[in-house]
C-alpha cells in the first residue's frame, strides 16, 4: 500500500473505533469498515465481499447489561488489512485471502474486546476530571475529558492497523501461497460456519410466531435467481405494508372484533 492508502486505513481505522462506542453511524459494522479500507486500497469488490460474511457473524453481537459483546471495529479493520496485504501483487488466490481473512474475525474481536476494556478503565478517572469540571461551571473542560475519552477508543484500532500496514505485503502473500489445500478449505468452511452461527443468534432473538412466516416466505424467494436485490427489497416492503395495515385494522375493530391486535399472531395461535 502507498502512503496515502495507509493514512485512508488508518482514518477509518479511528472513527471505527469511536463508532464502536458511538454507535451514530455505524463505522465500526464490518460491511463499512472493510467496505471502506478496500475502496481506499484499490480492493472494493473484495473488501464488501469480506464485509458482508463478517457481518452475518456481527448480527448476534449486542451489549447486554455488563456483558460486552465482541469487538467488531478491530475485526473488520484488522481482517481487511489482512486481506489487502494477502492480496499484494494479485499473485494469492483471492477466496483463500477473504476466507483467511474471515478466520482471524473471531480471535481478532476477542483482542478488540481486551483493548476496549482496557480503554474504559483507563476513561473511569476522566469521568471524576469531568465530575470536577462540572463542580467549577468548566464546559469547555468536560466536552475536553469527552473528546478524549473518545478518541482513546478510536486510537485503539488506529495503532493497530498502523502496525499491520506496516507487515510487507509479500510476506503475507507468501503465507497463503504456502498454506496447504486442506487447510485453506478448512478455513473456507469454518468462516461459513460462524457466519450461519452468527445467523442462527439473530433468528433466535428474533423468533415469533408473528415473524416465521415472513422469514420462510423470504428464504424462499431469495432462491428464485431471476429476482434481483432490488425485488427482493420491494417485496419486503410491500410485506410490511402489508402486515401493519392490517395491523391497524384489526385495532380499529374492521376484522372480527376481538383479537390481540395482531391479524397473523391470532391466526397462528389458531393452529
Amino acid at each position: 500500500m502507498n502512503p496515502i492508502s495507509i493514512l485512508l486505513v488508518i482514518v477509518v481505522a479511528f472513527f471505527a473505533g469511536m463508532e464502536g462506542i458511538l454507535d451514530e453511524f455505524q463505522f465500526h459494522q464490518p460491511l463499512v469498515a472493510c467496505t471502506l479500507i478496500g475502496i481506499v486500497t484499490g480492493h472494493p469488490t473484495e473488501g464488501i465481499i469480506l464485509g458482508g460474511s463478517l457481518q452475518m457473524i456481527a448480527l448476534g453481537w449486542a451489549n447486554v447489561g455488563a456483558a460486552v459483546a465482541p469487538d467488531a471495529a478491530l475485526a473488520s479493520v484488522a481482517s481487511a488489512i489482512i486481506m489487502v496485504k494477502g492480496l499484494g501483487d494479485g499473485s494469492a488466490d483471492v477466496q483463500t485471502a477473504i476466507s483467511t481473512s474471515i478466520a482471524l474475525a473471531v480471535p481478532l474481536s476477542v483482542a478488540g474486546l481486551f483493548l476496549t476494556m482496557l480503554c474504559r478503565t483507563i476513561a473511569i478517572p476522566m469521568v471524576h476530571f469531568m465530575d470536577a469540571a462540572a463542580e467549577e461551571g468548566n464546559f469547555r473542560g468536560i466536552e475536553m475529558w469527552q473528546l478524549l475519552a473518545i478518541g482513546l477508543q478510536g486510537i485503539r484500532i488506529a495503532i493497530p492497523a498502523a502496525l499491520l500496514c506496516m507487515i510487507p505485503a509479500e510476506a503475507v502473500t507468501t503465507m497463503l501461497n504456502a498454506m496447504p489445500a486442506w487447510l485453506s478449505g478448512g478455513m473456507a468452511v469454518g468462516g461459513g460456519m460462524v457466519a450461519a452461527v452468527g445467523y442462527a443468534m439473530v433468528i433466535n432473538m428474533m423468533a415469533t410466531p408473528e415473524v416465521w412466516p415472513f422469514f420462510a416466505l423470504g428464504f424462499v424467494l431469495a432462491a428464485i435467481g431471476d429476482l434481483t436485490l432490488i425485488a427482493l427489497g420491494a417485496i419486503g416492503v410491500s410485506l410490511a405494508l402489508i402486515y401493519l395495515g392490517l395491523k391497524d385494522l384489526a385495532k380499529q375493530g374492521g376484522g372480527a372484533g376481538g383479537g390481540s391486535g395482531d391479524p397473523l399472531g391470532d391466526i397462528l395461535n389458531d393452529y
